[in-house]
């Protein structure tokens, strides 16, 4: 966006509802009033529903549902993640973006995209990236074994499960990498890495959460197991500041991941879950898994016990509930 747009908006912000004159917009930016208008006129066509008169001036009734870049920046609360934003309206896949770019940006680059053409969830499936969501991917390089890299993953689900929570949203963690409301998915996150010797290079976490999107606009298939923020709460949610509220989550996890026991993150994701404690099917590349789910391993494993009370730890693999394969 144009600079002078930007700081038109940025004025209009701060008068908090109260009129400003063109002349004292033109004084602040030091251009005339003809091209404050001009500018004005240009906002509404980008969505910015913005009232005039020749006598009081401009007031800002609404902003476009739009993640607001130079915004999130000025309100984020974080030391590392979000140093780096880049903001996107269309992108084929955030995450695709994320390693074009990982080798040489700073760790906690983040990539947002308004839609994704491509949006991918784990083993290749669909993600729709409709408008209204928040679609962003995240760099990490936490030079870890390979091994921990499902940890990864499990942080990540606690701070979007918590940063839906700071809003009213009853969120619980399905394992792997689902954040769910009431059984149905709000959020997926596909966690993928570049690594040498069996050590992780750079990890990115790519993170879809159903904000103010339409449900009606989802395919039937995946619009039935789909809930989104606005659904839950009644009302559309500045994404703006959910996201900004999400990577301030995110930080404090990555920050815990560092430097505490895993054992401390492991109790909060099982306090979280919403797995432990189902009946469950899990396929993996090589066999397929029924049982409870009793646990989670330090590894991230999930702990399955079978009909012959034999434990299995699952590293990796799509999880289905019993009751859910019935329907």
């Amino acid at each position: 966006m144009n600079d002078n747009k930007k700081s038109i908006i940025k004025i209009l912000k701060n008068s908090e509802g109260n009129p400003v004159s063109g002349q004292e917009i033109g004084e602040k930016l030091g251009i005339t009033r003809a091209m404050v208008w001009k500018y004005v006129r240009a906002l509404r066509r980008e969505g910015y529903d913005i009232r005039s008169s020749p006598k009081t001036g401009y007031i800002l009734d609404s902003c476009p549902d739009k993640i607001d870049p130079d915004e999130l920046r000025g309100i984020l609360k974080t030391s590392l993640i979000g140093n780096d934003i880049r903001y996107h309206l269309d992108l084929d896949s955030t995450n695709n973006t994320a390693r074009e770019i990982a080798p040489r940006v700073p760790e906690g680059t983040v990539i947002v995209a308004e839609t994704q053409r491509s949006g991918r969830g784990r083993m290749g499936t669909e993600w729709q990236s409709v408008p209204g969501g928040i679609w962003f991917s995240l760099i990490l390089k936490p030079s870890i074994p390979l091994e921990n890299l499902s940890k990864i993953t499990l942080i990540a689900g606690i701070a979007v499960a918590n940063a839906l929570r700071g809003i009213g949203v009853d969120a619980h963690i399905k394992w792997p990498n689902d954040v769910l409301v009431k059984g149905k998915k709000i959020c997926g996150i596909l966690t993928e890495v570049s690594a040498e010797v069996e050590k992780v290079d750079h990890v990115i976490l790519g993170i879809g959460i159903n904000a103010n999107i339409k449900l009606s606009e989802l395919k039937d298939g995946i619009r039935k197991n789909s809930t989104s923020i606005a659904n839950e709460v009644g009302k559309s949610v500045n994404r703006t500041v959910f996201l900004a509220s999400l990577l301030y989550e995110m930080e404090q996890e990555y920050i815990r991941f560092k430097t505490r026991q895993f054992t401390e993150i492991l109790d909060e994701w099982i306090s979280l879950s919403d797995t432990i404690g189902k009946d469950v099917r899990v396929t993996t590349p090589n066999v397929i898994i029924e049982g409870k789910a009793v646990g989670i391993t330090e590894k991230g494993a999930l702990v399955v016990l079978d009909k012959n009370n034999k434990k299995h730890e699952i590293i990796a693999g799509n999880c289905r509930y019993s009751d859910q394969l019935l329907k």
